[in-house]
């Protein structure tokens, strides 16, 4: 499956997991069946933006925080990349604490 398909199911995993929802959990909140969630998250499905919507109703998050900035260009920098999915995977009490320890450290560097 093409590599959105493959971002946008590690997030609905890592989301699932944060809510402490199993696949069957998560199904029966979204009305769709467990074995079509586990086929998302490891990307071998193409979902409707219809059942893509349910998905993340189900796990309490905006469609648009799931699929933001999943489609950004490919600039070569892995850490970024990483360090963005590490941040974007938590709460936002957590993103907020986390950027202003970003800001304290670039400051203290003056970087």
């Amino acid at each position: 499956m093409s590599d959105i398909s493959s971002k946008i199911g590690e997030r609905i995993k890592s989301y699932r997991r944060k809510a402490g929802m199993t696949q069957e959990q998560l199904a029966e909140k979204a009305g769709i069946h467990p074995t079509y969630i586990g086929q998302l998250e490891r990307a071998e499905k193409n979902a409707s933006l219809e059942t893509i919507e349910k998905v993340a109703k189900a796990l309490d998050i905006s469609f648009e925080t799931l699929f933001e900035a999943i489609i950004t260009g490919d600039t070569g920098n892995t850490a970024a990349k990483e360090i963005y999915e590490l941040i974007i995977a938590q709460p936002e009490k957590e993103q907020q604490m986390l950027l202003e320890l970003i800001k304290k450290t670039v400051e203290y560097k003056g970087v």
